[in-house]
């Protein structure tokens, strides 16, 4: 196990950039408590619904050609 799992074993682990809070590391099971969220870290991101799109083209954007 490496130094960095090891620290998350305290609880989370704040990432600091030029003495500022950036970043926070957990461990797994910690996200899921404050998600709530028993599924995995890639359900997570899965949408429930569908989402209709279609891309409008600007006005003054190029134009394909057919050459």
């Amino acid at each position: 196990m490496s130094a960095v799992k090891r620290a998350t074993a305290n609880g989370p682990v704040i990432i600091m950039d030029h003495g500022r809070p950036s970043h926070v590391l957990l461990s797994f099971a910690d996200y899921q408590r404050l998600t709530g969220s028993g599924g995995s870290l890639g359900e997570a991101f899965v949408l429930d619904e569908d989402i209709d799109f279609e891309p409008m083209r600007p006005r003054d954007s190029p134009r394909e050609v057919d050459l």
